[in-house]
């Protein structure tokens, strides 16, 4: 909406905190670039494993201000009019405080065991922090939304933007729990997942999670059809035939993932088949092959691939190391702030 008139900031306390912002947002220019690790699962294994407290600090110290720094680029290049929507500004500062948190630890003697015990804490802190990020971005596009409409273009560039966010959220927060994980609780082992190293089980059973996700996803279509399709899994292992597949993965990502298209798959199910006493079951393939997991999840009407890691895709973005990163996707970020709106 309009400001009437006056000018934005004109508050000495806004002002200030706009100043402020726009210094700490100078500063990190110079720290976005290629992050300097490519993360999947099996690289995160490899330095969780026999994990060092302050190696980890270490590392996460440079590699952490990077991958902010990367992400404030992004939004900053958003249109004005979504920055300025107090849901856009309000995740701005979480991402802002986050970066100033990191780089307190810049300069600190990583052998000195209480300032590792008060990086662990910050970690933490951050996390909590950025629990509601997701929630609070969409309500922004919402704002920004019923305050100035919109039209294909600016949902297309919109929708490119939190495709890239979101993505590099979860490197991050994947980053942070890890090190939480391992070096902030007083239990060493979860009792309730023994083999798993952090968040990564190095024997990810597959077919496990994705019978928990349908089952819950299950529980939700009985809840508000009053009914809900059967599973039907196949599993073929191009690897080893006779054996179940197993993988290094985060058995929690690959649960919401398949969770959303067991969601999916189900209502388009049932509100085919409507009153229907019987329905076609969900029919759930997944497939290990010598680079690539997939999983599909195929009802009458709806028909969803998830290409759960992807080696492959080195082949077509040789010119781009990043996209052997599972996270981070392979285009450079669009300038949305061209598509401004009046």
């Amino acid at each position: 909406m309009m400001n009437n008139g006056k000018r934005e900031g004109s508050n000495p306390c806004t002002r200030n905190a706009l100043q402020h912002n726009k210094a700490v947002y100078r500063a990190s220019r110079g720290m976005t670039q290629d992050p300097r690790c490519l993360l999947t699962p099996t690289s995160a294994l490899n330095r969780s494993e026999n994990a060092c407290e302050k190696t980890s600090f270490m590392f996460l110290r440079e590699e952490l201000p990077v991958r902010l720094a990367n992400i404030m680029k992004e939004i900053n290049l958003l249109p004005d009019n979504l920055l300025r929507t107090p849901s856009v500004r309000l995740v701005q500062s979480w991402y802002i405080q986050s970066l100033l948190d990191i780089l307190e630890f810049k300069a600190k003697n990583a052998s000195d065991g209480e300032i590792l015990s008060d990086f662990t804490d910050a970690v933490i802190k951050i996390l909590s922090r950025h629990n509601d990020v997701v929630p609070t971005m969409a309500q922004g596009v919402v704002e920004y939304k019923e305050a100035y409409g919109t039209d294909p273009i600016t949902s297309q560039n919109m929708q490119y933007f939190l495709d890239r966010f979101y993505m590099s959220r979860i490197s991050i927060r994947m980053l942070l729990n890890q090190h939480m994980l391992l070096f902030g609780g007083k239990v060493p082992v979860n009792p309730a997942h023994p083999k798993q190293i952090g968040s990564i089980d190095p024997f990810c059973r597959v077919k496990d999670v994705i019978k928990d996700a349908y089952e819950n996803a299950r529980d939700l279509c009985d809840r508000y059809y009053m009914n809900s399709p059967d599973l039907k899994l196949e599993e073929f292992n191009g690897k080893e035939p006779s054996k179940p597949i197993n993988v290094v993965y985060v058995p929690s990502h690959l649960y919401h993932m398949v969770f959303e298209l067991f969601k999916n798959a189900m209502r388009a199910t049932m509100e085919l088949y409507g009153d229907r006493l019987e329905y076609p079951p969900v029919h759930v393939k997944i497939v290990l092959g010598e680079e690539d997991l997939t999983v599909k999840a195929l009802s009458t009407e709806s028909i969803e691939r998830l290409p759960v890691y992807n080696k492959s895709a080195w082949k077509h973005y040789k010119a781009n190391h990043e996209a052997d990163d599972w996270c981070v996707p392979s285009k450079e970020p669009k300038d949305m702030s061209t598509f401004r709106t009046i």
